[in-house]
């Protein structure tokens, strides 16, 4: 992996959201918002990256985009995926 878990301070989320912006940007545009979603691999990825830099860092990556574009992201897409109804 990238070695986060070796540091001596945690990654934040401004340096985590600047190395992946390629790949999950890249996989945004191909795929589009709508057929993508963000998720986690917790607990097993708590010694690498916390959840809430990781959450944030999401956060930053799409601060470009559409609020709709967002919602897919962060929720529409799994609700729609998983038959999950608006609460």
């Amino acid at each position: 992996g990238w070695g986060f878990h070796e540091r001596d301070k945690p990654i934040g989320s401004d340096e985590f959201a600047e190395l992946m912006a390629p790949w999950y940007l890249h996989t945004i545009d191909c795929f589009g918002p709508e057929r993508c979603m963000f998720e986690s691999n917790f607990p097993v990825d708590r010694p690498s990256v916390g959840y809430h830099v990781l959450y944030n860092a999401f956060k930053k990556l799409t601060q470009h985009m559409s609020k709709d574009d967002r919602a897919n992201l962060f929720s529409g897409t799994a609700r729609h995926v998983y038959s999950i109804p608006k609460p």
